[in-house]
C-alpha cells in the first residue's frame, strides 16, 4: 500500500508541474494535470467517433500519456531541441513499483509507439488539447496562436481529429455559454 500511495502523491505532482510551452506564447498557463483532464474527455469524444475503437483503452493512454513528467518536467519544443529525457527509465522506475505498473507501462510505450489506432485517436487528443487552448487564446486576442494553431493541426494523425479541429476552429470558445443573449443576463431569472 505504502508504493500505491508514494504513486498517487506522484500523480498530485502533474497538479503543481506547469506546461512550459505557454511561456513562448505569451499568455495562458495550465498544469500538466490539467491538459490531462481535458485530453481525457478529447479521447472518450474521439472513442466514439471512430468505429471499432477500445475506448478503454484509449482512455488508459489518454490519462497517463504525460504521467512520466512528473518526474521529468514537460519540455516544450525549444527545450526538446537541447534536453534529452530518458522517459522510458522513468516510466519502468514507476511501473516497477506497482502491482498495475504493466498497465500503465503497457499504456504509455504503445501511445509512444503510435501504431495502433487507439494511440493515434490519444495522440491526436493530446494535440486536440493544445488546439482548444490555442482557439481560446486567439479568441482572446493573443494573435500568436494562429501560427501556433498551423502547426498543432499538421500533427493529427486520423481523419476523426482533423474534422473536430475545422469545427473547433469555426467555433466561437465563448459561445457554449453565451449564446443566449436574452434579459436572463440583465435579471438573473426567465
Amino acid at each position: 500500500m505504502k508504493r500505491i500511495a508514494n504513486f498517487l502523491f506522484e500523480a498530485g505532482m502533474l497538479k503543481r508541474t506547469p506546461r512550459s510551452g505557454f511561456q513562448f506564447l505569451g499568455s495562458g498557463a495550465e498544469s500538466v494535470a490539467e491538459h490531462i483532464f481535458r485530453t481525457v474527455y478529447i479521447g472518450f469524444t474521439l472513442g466514439h467517433l471512430v468505429k471499432g475503437v477500445d475506448t478503454d483503452k484509449l482512455l488508459r493512454m489518454c490519462l497517463f500519456h504525460d504521467l512520466p513528467e512528473a518526474r521529468t518536467g514537460d519540455l516544450n519544443y525549444v527545450n526538446k531541441k537541447y534536453v534529452k529525457v530518458d522517459e522510458e527509465k522513468a516510466v519502468n522506475d514507476l511501473a516497477d513499483t506497482l502491482p498495475f505498473g504493466d498497465e500503465i507501462r503497457d499504456s504509455i510505450f504503445e501511445f509512444l509507439e503510435g501504431k495502433t489506432i487507439e494511440a493515434q485517436l490519444a495522440y491526436d487528443a493530446d494535440q486536440l488539447e493544445l488546439i482548444l487552448a490555442l482557439k481560446e487564446y486567439k479568441d482572446l486576442g493573443n494573435t500568436y496562436a494562429d501560427e501556433w494553431l498551423a502547426f498543432a493541426l499538421k500533427r493529427l494523425k486520423t481523419d476523426a481529429a482533423a474534422e473536430l479541429a475545422k469545427t473547433i476552429l469555426e467555433t466561437d470558445s465563448s459561445l457554449w455559454w453565451f449564446s443566449d443573449k436574452s434579459d436572463w443576463w440583465i435579471k438573473g431569472k426567465k
